[in-house]
Formats: structure tokens, C-alpha cells, sequence
């Protein structure tokens, strides 16, 4: 089986999430509870993220070689057509997933890859900045996010609403960007790239995206939403950042139900 960590929960149709870079399957824990009550939900450490392993050194982790990756992960568990759910780095996987395995709908959350050439350089900066504070300040932003100014201070770029995440909660973001031994090279992998759907045939299956109104991040020319799938449907998550799950879980989830078309069983 595929070393891919993961975490399980639920019943229903097979629901997976794939977190940004720089993260881990920790950062959908707060959407979990309530997409378990409709979904079987596995949420997944992508390679050299939370606790994956990274893939081997003579492989480049692009986002198709991580999405192949899923794949195989997918197909050991016997799951056949799931939802694919993605965050930034994790949508574009979910990009290229759906273009190698079937998948009976797309939800992208701020997804990474709609730039066109290399990466925007605010970005970058960004990005390695971040990297940087988390891990040579790993304890001082640990004990500043026990304070809600200091969560607004430390997570304010990629949350909206940092002041609502939980000082636990804000700390494994930390702990995640400091520790993911992957990222290094999956950064050098992906920046100066983007997304390509061609030559490709085209997604045939529901997909609906989304960005935060306070994604301060993934900057506007970032967001060439001509490049997915026709009909996709584009929403937007009212107060929420780039990494959307923890400002507003209850909008997220029921994004993320109707994208998938799946109903309340509880209604």
C-alpha cells in the first residue's frame, strides 16, 4: 500500500482532501466533522508533507507525479470515483488527478496553478518568507498565537479570520510549514510552472471553484479560471483567506456538498 498518511471518517461517498504546500491533512480537521456526516472522508498528507514520506530523490514532485501518487494510494484502498477536494498546491493536484483517474467531481479551494508562466513573485517572497519565520521562530510564533492579536499577527496572510482558529490549531499550521521536509523541492518544482489542461482532453465532470474575499495571497492575475473545465461554476467564500477551512467551516463544508451534489442526510 502507498505510505501516504491519511486520516478516515464517515460513510457515504468517498470524499478526498488535499491541503496547500507548506501544510498538512490537519489543516481540514475543522470541516471534517460535518462532511462526515454525508461523506466518507479521508483526508491525505501529500508526499514529504505532515506524515508522508517524501517521493524518492530522482523524482521531481510536480503536482502530476504527486497526483499519481493519490492515485495508487486510491486504488490500493479500492476506491474507485471519488470527490476530489483541493486547497492551493492541493488544488492543482486535484487538477491533475482528474485527468488520470475517474472522479465524480472537483472542488477547488483557492488552487494553485492558474498564473500563467511561473509563479507570481509576491508569491514566492511570500512563501519563502513564511518558510523562513517557521523554522528559525518556531517556538516564539508558537507561544505568540496563544493570544488572539498574536494569531492575527502570525496567520493573518493565509487566514482570514485568524483570530477564530484555536491556539492548537494555529500552531500545527506552524509546526507544519516549519517541519514538511518536502517542501524545498516541490517549491522548485512547481514555480516556475502552471497549470496546462492541454493537449489533454478535457474534464467532463462537475467542478466548482472558489477563493476567500480575504485571500491576500493568491493575488488576482493568479486566478485565469479559463483554464478549468467547462461549466465550472465559480464561488466565493465571504470573509475567508487563502486557506478558507478554519475561518468559516460551515460555509466550506456546504460548498463543498454542493459542488459534490451530495444532500443533508440529516435534513
Amino acid at each position: 500500500m502507498s505510505s501516504l498518511a491519511f486520516t478516515r471518517s464517515g460513510t457515504g461517498a468517498p470524499l478526498v482532501l488535499l491541503h496547500g504546500l507548506g501544510s498538512s491533512r490537519h489543516a481540514w480537521n475543522p470541516v471534517i466533522p460535518t462532511l462526515a456526516e454525508r461523506f466518507d472522508v479521508l483526508a491525505v498528507d501529500l508526499p514529504g508533507f505532515g506524515d508522508s514520506e517524501p517521493l524518492p530523490e530522482h523524482v521531481e514532485p510536480l503536482p502530476a507525479a504527486l497526483a499519481a501518487v493519490v492515485a495508487g494510494f486510491l486504488e490500493d484502498l479500492g476506491i474507485t470515483t471519488p470527490h476530489i477536494v483541493g486547497n492551493s498546491l492541493g488544488g492543482w493536484v486535484a487538477l491533475e488527478l482528474a485527468h488520470i483517474r475517474p472522479s465524480a467531481s472537483l472542488t477547488l479551494l483557492s488552487p494553485a496553478g492558474l498564473w500563467r508562466g511561473a509563479t507570481p513573485i509576491y508569491q514566492r517572497v511570500s512563501l519563502r518568507t513564511t518558510r523562513w519565520l517557521a523554522e528559525h521562530a518556531t517556538g516564539l510564533l508558537s507561544r505568540l498565537v496563544n493570544h488572539r492579536l498574536g494569531r492575527i499577527m502570525v496567520l493573518g496572510q493565509t487566514h482570514g479570520r485568524p483570530a477564530r482558529m484555536t491556539p492548537d490549531q494555529a500552531r500545527t499550521s506552524i509546526q507544519d510549514m516549519a517541519r514538511c521536509p518536502g517542501l524545498p523541492a516541490t517549491y522548485q518544482a512547481t514555480v516556475r510552472r502552471c497549470y496546462q489542461p492541454g493537449p489533454r482532453p478535457p474534464l467532463s465532470i462537475p467542478t466548482t471553484v472558489a477563493f476567500g474575499s480575504r485571500d491576500f495571497l493568491l493575488v488576482p492575475w493568479a486566478r485565469h479560471v479559463d483554464q478549468l473545465p467547462p461549466g465550472t461554476r465559480v464561488g466565493s467564500l465571504p470573509g475567508c483567506g487563502h486557506v478558507p477551512m478554519a475561518d468559516d467551516p460551515d460555509a466550506v463544508a456546504a460548498l463543498i456538498a454542493a459542488s459534490a451534489r451530495v444532500p443533508d442526510r440529516s435534513a
